[in-house]
């Protein structure tokens, strides 16, 4: 709606898309947080296997259920628009900035729930719709910060999608940028 909206004006469009996601965000987290925990990022499971507050054999259950997810959130926005269930994106989104982006939007993603978790638990949903909403802003990449995200954006040929040939470096650097969160709690923990 908000690329339709724009009539071509980009900033427009990621204002748009960026004031949906962060409220549909803090709406799904406050909803399905006391059910699932709010797990709907294989990053943000990853950090969670790796900090032993999900076991390990739950972990790839959960990322299935986020992966088909994403495609069914793209699916219904899809029909919603009037466009084809599933069509591969053509939108680059490749080089060593945008990965970079991506570590960083998902090391920040991670550091934001580990503090807040620590210290003030009922602001997490608040805190992630607001950090999203700003690292749509500061990252070249948009802040995907979300495998599952990036793998069914690739099946959306709209403004927020990727190609398919730059998914394995988006999820590679989102993995990289939320072990690395995890590591960094983890020694100031230990330090404590």
């Amino acid at each position: 709606m908000g690329e339709r909206l724009a009539g071509g004006n980009i900033a427009i469009a990621l204002l748009a898309n960026t004031l949906a996601t962060s409220a549909t965000l803090i709406a799904l987290i406050l909803t399905f947080g006391p059910i699932s925990g709010a797990h709907f990022n294989p990053a943000v499971t990853l950090a969670s296997a790796l900090r032993r507050d999900l076991a390990w054999g739950d972990a790839p259950a959960y990322v299935c259920a986020q992966i088909a997810g994403a495609f069914a959130g793209v699916a219904a926005a899809h029909l919603m628009f009037g466009h084809p269930v599933f069509f591969a994106s053509l939108q680059e989104r490749s080089g060593s900035a945008q990965l970079f982006a991506e570590f960083v939007a998902t090391f920040g993603l991670l550091c934001v729930i580990f503090g807040c978790a620590r210290r003030n638990p009922p602001a997490v949903p608040f805190a992630v719709g607001a950090y999203i909403a700003g690292a749509y802003w500061f990252t070249s990449s948009t802040s995907f910060a979300n495998p599952a995200v990036t793998l069914a954006r690739a099946a959306s040929n709209t403004f927020a999608g990727i190609r398919p040939v730059d998914v394995t470096g988006f999820v590679a650097a989102q993995l990289i940028g939320a072990i690395a969160a995890t590591a960094l709690f983890q020694w100031m923990n230990d330090e404590r």
